[in-house]
């Protein structure tokens, strides 16, 4: 057990060490953009959140015009936590209510409030690129803050949701707002 929390650590800090542009050196030839970056953070926040119902597939879900699909498609069908990793696009919020993470990019902000009213306590982790996106309900914003990627996280937005984040994942955020009940 303590070996793959471990493992986990490990993990989690080669995501945060590639997005600082530390010495993590990728395969040869292989360029790690800013979009493949924010692509592994939505697929490890699904390792580190606890849904209230278990079994069913995950469908993580691009809202609008996201430009991370060819960087998830690769991840589709993987088990994560013992369930099957679906990718889907949506395009309106009446099409997240099958979603288990969405995302919001940045350029979709004048949508945010209508997705915050539509997932109003659904157990959707709800998370964008906009660093606004916790000030205005959303759980989860990946920022860019001193040169590399970070997240920031709204412990209230997630109670909302009936989800808990584990405390590694807490601690590894830039921000944390909020209290958990």
């Amino acid at each position: 057990m303590r070996q793959g929390r471990f493992a986990r650590i490990l993990r989690w800090l080669a995501i945060l060490a590639a997005a600082a542009g530390l010495a993590i050196a990728p395969a040869a030839g292989e360029v790690t953009t800013e979009s493949q970056l924010k692509a592994a953070y939505l697929i490890n926040f699904l390792k580190y959140v606890e849904w209230p119902v278990t079994g069913a597939p995950i469908n993580l879900c691009l809202f609008g015009r996201s430009n991370l699909a060819p960087y998830l498609t690769a991840h589709e069908g993987r088990l994560i936590g013992g369930r099957e990793l679906r990718i889907r696009k949506v395009s309106s919020a009446e099409q997240i209510v099958n979603c288990q993470e969405l995302f919001v990019p940045e350029s979709e902000a004048s949508h945010f409030a209508s997705i915050i009213r539509e997932v109003d306590k659904q157990a959707i982790l709800t998370v964008s690129d906009a660093e606004i996106f916790p000030r205005v309900g959303g759980a989860i914003a990946i920022v860019r803050a001193e040169g590399r990627l970070r997240f920031d996280i709204n412990i209230n937005a997630l109670d909302q949701a009936g989800l808990r984040a584990s405390p590694l994942m807490i601690s590894l955020a830039r921000q944390v707002t909020g209290t958990p009940r």
